[in-house]
């Protein structure tokens, strides 16, 4: 019988946010449960950011220079396979629980299709059972179902007793059973034991993204963090003079992108303050844990547990005040490394292994191909993770891990006006391996960081001739892997007389 599959996705979850790699404060004994039973990948990296670039490479398996959702709102083109596309050909009716964030291609609607005004769109193929987009209309209903006859917007994530914009523990209206995560994970759980055959399922969970607000216990489950707790320079100047990008986009972070009703700008917040906002974001962790696991015992108990390949990740991570920011983007590591955790009853032999190689979140399609054992319709970037599935190395497995990420502003020219750059060099990529970390920048300077003696990423090595080598070397290896990336579709297809002719170019 063919496997049930469970893909989840937990929304700006950062990737060493997990007691099964021993951070020093957040408990997620739920994914570590999963962790146990399956293959924990510690070294997982998103292949780009924000929201709709990230899910981009999650869901079609390739790099954001082939994909080319570069900012949320950047429409998908139509004619690239994804996971539900694959898992649909492979049998299954691929169900979506949350959102997917995938602006529709505008080529193939009606220019008046009020699908063209979100970026919000669901990834071709997938049925819905229940959207939950930003605006979180149908999880307000369902609150209001529950008595909560004040939940008529997203002021309901107000914490209670303080006033808007207020840094502050206290808790909403809502309890730690009517959260997002719980009203999706019931969602989820009442569709799942109407199955009958076996089921490919998304479960997206918008938490721990912002607002930074949680419900009783979590909400004060954790004390902030001392200042040698965060990555980051001494100060938001000598931040900022690290490089233009970031005199640029610090002081444009804004408060009520973080905490719901706040005003002004994020450097107005002291060290005191944003060592508060991390310990409601590690609750909002926990919180979400507590949800994975009441999903893991319902299918326990229902018997679908021994035949259910569970895949937990994160579509990007959160600078959770490294580098006195928040939110996703730019270039430091906060932004990416992500959590992955994949079980497969099927392959019980890896049980409880850790994977130290670097992974990327292209490599999840090709990964779910092997289990749909079907062929993709495109060229991909990404590899199949199967082997470490297995309990061994793949051959000649990447040495490094790549990112993308894209400022241009095609709706106001912020970034463009302010550099001087056109939309299409507002650009940078990242290739990052255990010792350094190389970012180009299309129309700014580089940057290179000593990961070793600098794993705050604090000083720039770029212009520093003692590594002059080293910034070739990596500049070198950059191109060289756009040249391999780029999209091979046709270009490993060649016809003649016999007829097409193809390769696997490897």
């Amino acid at each position: 019988m063919k496997p049930n599959v469970l893909l989840i996705t937990a929304d700006q979850w950062r990737g060493d946010c997990l007691s099964a790699l021993g951070h020093p404060v957040v408990k997620t004994p739920h994914v570590d449960a999963l962790a146990r039973e399956g293959v924990l990948f510690a070294r997982h990296y998103a292949s780009a950011a924000p929201c709709s670039p990230a899910r981009a490479g999650l869901y079609t398996g390739l790099y954001q220079m082939n994909h080319r959702v570069c900012r949320n709102g950047t429409p998908l083109d139509h004619r690239f396979d994804n996971v539900a596309l694959a898992a649909r050909r492979a049998g299954y009716d691929p169900t979506l629980f949350g959102y997917t964030d995938t602006a529709p291609d505008p080529r193939v609607l009606a220019p008046a299709d009020p699908h063209l005004t979100s970026y919000e769109g669901v990834l071709p193929g997938f049925t819905v059972r229940q959207l939950l987009t930003e605006d979180e209309k149908q999880w307000l209903s369902w609150l209001r179902g529950r008595g909560h006859q004040q939940a008529t917007s997203r002021d309901v994530h107000l914490p209670k007793g303080s006033t808007p914009g207020e840094v502050t523990t206290n808790p909403p209206a809502y309890s730690a059973e009517e959260t997002q995560s719980a009203f999706l994970a019931g969602e989820f759980l009442r569709w799942a034991g109407e199955q009958e055959r076996p089921w490919f399922a998304h479960v997206s969970f918008i938490r721990p993204h912002p607002p930074f607000v949680v419900p009783e216990p979590y909400n004060r489950l954790y004390q902030p963090q001392p200042d040698d707790a965060f990555h980051r320079a001494s100060s938001r100047d000598a931040e900022m003079a690290l490089h233009p990008y970031l005199a640029f986009d610090l002081p444009r972070q804004k408060k009520g992108s973080f905490l719901h009703g706040a005003a002004g700008p994020v450097s107005d917040w002291n060290a005191e303050e944003i060592a508060r906002i991390r310990a409601i974001y590690h609750g909002m962790i926990t919180e979400t844990d507590a949800q994975l696991g009441r999903i893991f015992d319902a299918l326990k108990a229902m018997g679908a547990w021994e035949n259910t390949i569970v895949i937990f990740t994160s579509d990007h991570a959160e600078m959770a005040g490294d580098h006195w920011s928040f939110g996703k983007g730019g270039f430091f590591d906060g932004s990416y490394h992500i959590p992955l955790v994949i079980r497969d009853p099927r392959r019980s032999g890896a049980a409880g292994r850790q994977v130290d190689q670097f992974t990327s979140a292209a490599d999840i399609l090709p990964t779910l191909l092997d289990v749909f054992q079907v062929q993709p319709k495109n060229g991909l970037d990404g590899r199949s993770l199967s082997a470490f599935l297995e309990g061994r190395a793949p051959e000649s497995w990447r040495k490094a891990i790549f990112w993308e990420f894209d400022f241009r502003d095609l709706e106001e020219g912020a970034a463009e006006a302010h550099f001087g750059l056109s939309s299409r060099a507002c650009n940078l990529a990242v290739l990052r391996d255990h010792r350094y970390k190389y970012v180009h920048f299309n129309g700014l300077k580089p940057l290179l960081f000593d990961l070793e003696n600098d794993p705050s990423e604090r000083v720039n090595r770029a212009e520093d001739p003692a590594y002059a080598a080293i910034r070739l070397e990596f500049a070198e290896n950059m191109l060289s892997l756009r040249a391999r990336h780029l999209d091979q579709t046709l270009a490993l297809t060649t016809l003649t007389e016999k007829g097409p002719v193809t390769s696997t170019g490897l």
